[in-house]
C-alpha cells in the first residue's frame, strides 16, 4: 500500500484515466467492428472518416502506437476500396 499522500492521489487518477482509456480503445474498436462489417460501399465511405478520426485520437493520446493507428487507416482505407 502507498505510504505519501502524493502516491495515493496518483492511484486514484491512474485508475480513472485507465477506465477512461479503456472505454476510448473499446469504442473504437467496436466502430471499426462495424465499420469492416459494411457491405454496402456508400455507407462505408461515408463511416470511415469517423473511424478514422477515433483511430487518431487514440493515437495522439498514446493509447495506441502511432503505427498501429496508420495501419489500421490503411487497412479499413483497402476495405472500403475493395467494397
Amino acid at each position: 500500500m502507498a505510504n505519501h499522500k502524493s502516491a495515493l492521489k496518483r492511484i486514484r487518477s491512474n485508475n480513472k484515466k485507465r477506465l477512461l482509456n479503456r472505454f476510448q480503445h473499446k469504442t473504437a474498436r467496436n466502430a471499426i467492428k462495424k465499420l469492416r462489417a459494411l457491405t454496402n460501399k456508400k455507407e462505408a465511405a461515408k463511416m470511415f472518416p469517423s473511424v478514422a478520426s477515433l483511430i487518431d485520437k487514440l493515437a495522439k493520446k498514446n493509447i495506441i502506437h502511432a503505427n498501429k493507428a496508420a495501419n489500421l487507416k490503411s487497412k479499413l482505407a483497402r476495405h472500403i476500396a475493395s467494397l
